[in-house]
């Protein structure tokens, strides 16, 4: 027989506390700072985290403008999407979806990140991309972070 002491703790949805985070994208690498988000989104990052409730937390990314892509992937990776139609699939290459766009580039490869089921689409609602250094969630009082691999290399 189990004591309480072994069960697994399992966070109920109002037990959870959700703070705003900061994260400045000027020359990160696109696709580590999205696992990165991504990973704050879904809560990964807390000792609460259940991966059937929404645990994780709110997410500002300012100066998207500036995330940078490595490796040729600015013209070799495409960006696809369909109308619903025949003949209906259009193709873009990164880069300029990134020149063009950067937060519909961004939020497009965290969503790929996350689970593909209303969780995740709950999960993704909590995350802002801006262009620029400014904001307005300056009400939320956001907490500057920075991911695990800025400060490896920054210390390093």
């Amino acid at each position: 027989m189990r004591t309480n002491r072994e069960r697994t703790y399992s966070a109920k949805p109002g037990e959870v506390t959700s703070r705003w985070l900061l994260v400045d994208a000027q020359g990160q690498v696109l696709g580590r700072l999205a696992a990165d988000v991504a990973a704050l989104l879904r809560g990964k990052h807390k000792p609460v985290f259940t991966r059937h409730v929404d645990t994780g937390d709110h997410v500002v990314v300012v100066n998207g403008s500036g995330l940078v892509l490595t490796g040729g992937k600015a013209e070799k990776t495409m960006r696809y999407r369909h109308s619903g139609y025949p003949g209906g699939l259009k193709a873009e290459p990164y880069g300029e979806l990134l020149k063009k766009d950067p937060a519909r580039a961004f939020r497009a490869a965290v969503k790929g990140m996350l689970p593909h089921s209303p969780l995740g689409r709950r999960m993704l609602r909590k995350l802002k991309v801006y262009a620029g250094g400014e904001h307005p969630h300056q009400a939320q009082q956001p907490v500057p972070y920075r991911p695990p691999h800025v400060r490896a290399r920054q210390e390093g």
